[in-house]
């Protein structure tokens, strides 16, 4: 039995205790509670250096608490692999082997999660409006894809399985318009036809209160608001960060 199946994707997704990181004696992070809802689409939201990224790269593992403790549907994401099952993630360019064409690419991660050659053209027809034609088919390999084209491969690597839980920091960026519109489409309708957890953080204010139900601001590793998204959402938003 996969791991995952041991997992009840219920309640809360994540919850976070006394969760403290510092950098050269300099505390990056001070979340002493938090919790994300199962299913629930978070934005995460704040200016460079407000913490951001360290929550993510926490979350996954790939940097340990100065103190506190995350928890993942109940496990300890520093002490326990299952939550690796069910969590699809895409941070920056790190997260994909660019010496790889992306066929390549796609065909290891299906390998990795046991998916069949079925199973990864079915995952292609699904991603063929995202990727515009500039993806699949052009003999390149990952690393001379604009910066653009690569996000796409990482943002559609890390939804290849439908994890119960995803995670994009920064998704947007650096994707032209007719691309961030797709991938805002994209993540409503994973979200409408299934349950996932998604946590996403954007520094487009814009982009993040149309795709997610609830948005936390990060001011100096500190929540200073954390609301449920609404129609006055946006301008709650530029008014903090214009003030």
């Amino acid at each position: 039995m996969n791991n995952s199946q041991l997992t009840n994707f219920t309640g809360a997704a994540f919850k976070v205790n006394g969760l403290t990181k510092s950098y050269n004696n300099v505390k990056v992070l001070d979340l002493p509670s938090l919790e994300i809802a199962a299913g629930e689409t978070f934005g995460l939201v704040g200016n460079n250096g407000a913490g951001k990224t360290t929550f993510f790269r926490l979350i996954l593992d790939l940097i340990r608490t100065d103190g506190g403790e995350l928890l993942s549907f109940g496990h300890n994401v520093a002490s326990s692999e299952r939550w690796k099952n069910y969590t699809g993630s895409y941070l920056d360019e790190g997260f994909v082997i660019d010496f790889l064409t992306p066929e390549e690419y796609f065909d290891f991660v299906a390998g990795l999660n046991g998916l069949s050659k079925g199973d990864v053209e079915n995952f292609k027809a699904r991603f063929e409006e995202f990727f515009n034609g500039e993806i699949l088919g052009k003999k390149k390999y990952i690393r001379d894809l604009s910066k653009g084209n690569q996000k796409k491969v990482g943002i559609a690597a890390a939804m290849m399985t439908d994890p119960q839980v995803l995670i994009l920091d920064e998704p947007f960026t650096n994707l032209d318009p007719s691309s961030q519109i797709r991938l805002k489409k994209m993540l409503r309708e994973e979200r409408e036809k299934r349950p996932v957890t998604m946590l996403i953080s954007s520094h487009d204010l814009n982009h993040v209160t149309e795709v997610c139900q609830r948005i936390v601001v990060l001011e100096k590793g500190h929540v200073v608001h954390d609301m449920q998204t609404n129609e006055s959402t946006l301008q709650v938003l530029e008014a903090y960060f214009a003030g």
